[in-house]
């Protein structure tokens, strides 16, 4: 597998433009892919300066780049804290995420990420986790796959889809994916099918790579990481994502409000830079998978 499977990086120069790097800087960009934001990110610093890049995704380290400045750890960057202090850095200038899947996963059939292939049912970004999409299709009851369905997929009838799916299994695994769209058929109008399969598929991948779990993780340690006046440049592609980054940005929280002083004052660990960013027309047409990126950049105080 080589570099051309992987597609042009999303709103690449407004996200690393976001760094606002200085040359002898450390960054990290934590979702490497193909390389491109991290390719960009090298080209702007200087000799001294370091990028550290991180993939969960084996095929991923078929692009390292050969460059002394850099080092690919083949690692969840939910582990992000962990594995810069194994590599003795212990804080950051910058850095880069760009969540959700790469093109390059939705566009390996046996990958099982896209509704546009008939495969096995697997969606796991990580090869090596034992959970895939088949385990949760099969195994997770009735109230988990309605959970699921509705946490990650934001579906209204996943009451309805757990109850058919569990009911199908008593008879047959749902191996596949053409197998799951049959067992879900009814609830798939023509008109509406590739929308409704999209946010299913989306409920599976979440649960499978504990999607929501890693990226809340990884953005409490980001203050911890971070330099003063380091900067954190965020994609999210749903708005699951989304609203866990920009709440994070505004009040270093999930949940509730940050406590305020004596005097009324709040202490957050960032302060957001500049309003949403999101992808021209031009991008989008040049680059469909940018239709629904969403960036965010913040610094820390």
């Amino acid at each position: 597998m080589t570099m051309q499977q992987y597609h042009n990086p999303v709103l690449l120069k407004e996200t690393v433009d976001g760094l606002n790097i200085i040359e002898n800087g450390t960054y990290v960009d934590v979702t490497f892919g193909g390389g491109g934001h991290s390719k960009e990110i090298l080209k702007r610093l200087g000799k001294d300066g370091r990028l550290i890049a991180f993939d969960q995704d084996q095929d991923a380290l078929l692009n390292r780049i050969d460059d002394s400045r850099f080092t690919l750890i083949n690692e969840n960057f939910r582990y992000v804290k962990r594995f810069l202090k194994f590599h003795g850095v212990m804080s950051i200038d910058g850095i880069l995420a760009d969540f959700g899947v790469s093109s390059h996963q939705f566009d390996i059939p046996e990958r099982g990420f896209s509704t546009r292939f008939e495969s096995n049912l697997d969606m796991r970004m990580n090869q090596q986790e034992q959970l895939s999409a088949f385990h949760v299709i099969n195994e997770y009851d009735e109230e988990q796959l309605r959970q699921v369905f509705w946490q990650y997929g934001e579906l209204r009838n996943a009451p309805a889809l757990a109850r058919t799916i569990v009911a199908e299994r008593q008879e047959n695994q749902i191996i596949t994916s053409e197998q799951l769209k049959s067992v879900l058929k009814k609830y798939l109008p023509p008109r509406k099918e590739n929308k409704i399969l999209a946010q299913i598929y989306q409920a599976i991948r979440i649960e499978v790579n504990q999607e929501i779990e890693a990226l809340k993780e990884f953005l409490l340690q980001t203050p911890e990481i971070l330099k003063k006046g380091g900067r954190l440049s965020f994609i999210s592609y749903h708005s699951l994502e989304d609203r866990l980054v920009k709440r994070f940005i505004r009040s270093g929280m999930f949940e509730g409000e940050p406590e305020k002083d004596v005097f009324g004052n709040v202490s957050v660990p960032l302060k957001k830079i500049g309003n949403l960013i999101v992808p021209s027309q031009k991008e989008i047409q040049l680059n469909n998978r940018a239709r629904s990126a969403k960036l965010r950049i913040a610094e820390k105080l």
